[in-house]
């Protein structure tokens, strides 16, 4: 058996489908975000823009953040020291996942590493501890979500995306007495859409199911105190467990889930993606603690972050741009060619210092490969007007097409 032939004829493969990813060697310049170095390909650092993070409200800058992190740094020193039941809880621990329950309206609430961690070893025990459970679940669910649900080993229904008849067709056929769950997200990432959350919760009511929102992507960003779509559409207490991440407008790492008592009990006895994974670092934790209390109490952040990305969606339409319908803060550019998409990111790195990742399959679906642009607060309107101008440089050189005024 030749193992090596094998593991280059995977990778052949990506770079055959021109989707073989690459990682951008870059540096953020604390407090003067989006700035950053660039490493690659160059001597010496190169000033760039950044344009694609996650960090949504740059909370990863904040000084309220940073010196949070500082200190309890230098409280409790580097590591938690364990799981959450030998070594690993802290008092920053508790005290955020308080303040996350209160956040969503909840009873509890239970950290884990990561926004995947919680999706996958929630729905995974959820599904395990309900016999013969069914979970329905939206297409466009993020992989985390559809890893849970596949490792459960429950019986899964998939609806059309944010498609409440058909989720209905599909609750209407089951059994009424076994249980249901119906899992979705809130802001999908790549389109930038929002699904109809009242409309899976009334029929959740009807068909006697539970219901599990995603809502990594909404949370800090939407809602008066940063609750995500749920507290802005007053939906969170129809919703059972609220999921959300610590990584992206929360500026830190980690993911958590907040529901009922009795539910958070039941993930935190049983899951062993929660029980045999070392807690996160009381330094994040304290980091993400500050980010959230702040974001409960100041709209500034998420007010100028929606600014700049109606802003950006303008001056894309405005240019002839392939810009998608989005209604929330993220702006996807379609390009439609995974090759197509890599060069104009290779290119708008090299000769503009823009940076923007390729998002190509398994990420979107074969031939709607895009960039997508988050702007953030700090964005500004000059900013924004110079990567437009270099776009349709770059459309121009490779001519694409552009969208035609309406």
């Amino acid at each position: 058996m030749n193992y090596d032939f094998i593991f280059d004829q995977a990778i052949q493969r990506l770079h055959a489908e021109g989707r073989y990813r690459v990682f951008i060697d870059i540096l953020r310049n604390k407090g003067a975000y989006p700035d950053a170095r660039c490493f690659a390909g160059h001597n010496g650092p190169k000033p760039i823009t950044v344009w694609c993070s996650n960090d949504y409200l740059a909370m990863g800058q904040h000084p309220k953040v940073t010196a949070a992190m500082e200190e309890a740094l230098h409280n409790v020193g580097a590591g938690s020291g364990g799981t959450r039941n030998i070594g690993g809880n802290t008092h920053y621990h508790i005290e955020l996942e308080r303040e996350l329950a209160d956040l969503h309206g909840k009873e509890s609430a239970l950290l884990f590493t990561s926004g995947y961690v919680s999706n996958d070893a929630t729905l995974s025990t959820l599904a395990k501890l309900l016999p013969g459970c069914v979970i329905f679940s939206d297409e466009m669910n993020h992989a985390s979500m559809i890893a849970g649900i596949r490792n459960s080993g429950c019986e899964k229904r998939i609806f059309r995306h944010n498609d409440a008849a058909h989720l209905e067709e599909l609750l209407a056929a089951e059994d009424p007495n076994v249980p249901k769950l119906i899992a979705f997200e809130s802001v999908y990432s790549m389109d930038g859409d929002i699904a109809p959350i009242h409309a899976f919760c009334d029929l959740a009511d009807k068909y006697n199911a539970l219901t599990y929102i995603d809502e990594v992507h909404a949370v800090g960003m939407y809602g008066a105190r940063g609750g995500g779509i749920s507290e802005r559409d007053e939906a969170a207490h129809r919703i059972n467990i609220i999921e959300g991440t610590l990584g992206k407008a929360f500026g830190v790492m980690g993911g958590y889930i907040a529901a009922d008592t009795k539910v958070i009990d039941c993930i935190r006895s049983y899951a062993p993606g929660f029980i045999f994974t070392t807690s996160l670092s009381p330094v994040l934790v304290a980091g993400v603690l500050a980010a959230v209390k702040h974001l409960k109490e100041s709209s500034a952040e998420r007010e100028a972050q929606q600014a700049a990305a109606a802003t950006l969606k303008r001056m894309f339409r405005e240019a002839g741009l392939p810009v998608m319908d989005s209604t929330t803060h993220i702006v996807p550019l379609m390009v439609g060619d995974p090759v197509r998409a890599k060069k104009i990111s290779d290119i708008l790195l090299a000769e503009y210092g823009v940076y923007v990742q390729p998002i190509n399959f398994p990420t979107v679906p074969r031939g709607t490969e895009r960039l997508r642009f988050t702007p953030g607060p700090a964005h500004t309107d000059a900013m924004m007007a110079d990567l437009t101008s270099a776009l349709v440089e770059i459309w121009d050189r490779l001519e694409l097409e552009f969208r035609k005024a309406a």
